[in-house]
């Protein structure tokens, strides 16, 4: 009889968060925080944020218990690969990103990529993703959609790209989503305005799960009369031109 390892690698657990100051088991599923209060090492965009997660969903798990890395732009290549060695030696590691799932428009991305190359295993959790619940809101092509991310900030290479994700739609029935950071909202709403054809179909998602939740799709004709304060939202864009 084949016998079993003594001690058998950790996961990588993908542990989504809200998207906003919602309450907790609202939006997540109970099996988040069976799996917060299992883990103590933990891989994430900034400290503070996620202790005050884990905390609001598991209150009586010791904060001192906790073993944080993170992962942003400040840190080192070299460094990442360590961040995984607990699953090594049988221990779990939680990634979590600042908000929603991730490994999708998050830094945790190159992380996961290393536990493939580790043959450790990776478990999603379900838990809120901004981009297919505005997908899923939008009432355009789900079957065929894709997401860009940020666009360009300077003012030409936005307008040419814009241009491009609206003819690309047009082409290939596919629908086109990006984000804006959340101060320059209004900016970003006033230029596809100007830049869309009037039948292209805009939708507008913004605070995704939040009693201030606002989805709403219209033709860029229509939008041009309807008034929205979107400064500061967290929103998602979602245009197609049939």
């Amino acid at each position: 009889m084949e016998s079993k390892p003594l001690n058998p690698k950790g996961r990588l657990y993908l542990i989504p968060t809200r998207l906003g100051d919602d309450v907790p088991l609202e939006v997540l599923p109970i099996s988040i925080k069976k799996v917060l209060e299992q883990v103590n090492h933990y891989i994430v965009e900034n400290e503070k944020p996620a202790r005050r997660f884990i905390k609001k969903i598991s209150p009586s798990k010791a904060q001192r218990s906790l073993i944080i890395n993170t992962v942003n732009k400040y840190t080192s290549a070299e460094e990442m690969p360590g961040f995984l060695d607990p699953c090594f030696n049988g221990e779990s590691v939680g990634l979590l990103s600042d908000a929603g799932c991730p490994g999708i428009a998050d830094p945790g991305a190159e992380i996961i990529r290393m536990a493939h190359e580790k043959d450790i295993q990776v478990t999603p959790l379900v838990g809120p993703s901004s981009i297919l619940l505005a997908m899923m809101s939008s009432g355009m092509n789900g079957q065929n959609f894709a997401f860009n991310g940020y666009l360009p900030i300077d003012k030409q290479e936005r307008k040419s790209t814009i241009k491009s994700l609206e003819r690309i739609s047009l082409e290939k029935n596919q629908a086109q989503l990006f984000i804006e950071t959340p101060y320059r909202n209004d900016k970003m709403f006033e230029d596809l305005k100007t830049i869309l054809h009037a039948s292209t179909r805009l939708c507008i998602a913004c605070d995704i799960t939040l009693t201030t939740e606002y989805i709403v799709t219209k033709t860029i004709e229509d939008w041009k009369k309807t008034p929205v304060d979107l400064h500061k939202r967290p929103a998602m864009f979602i245009i197609q031109r049939d």
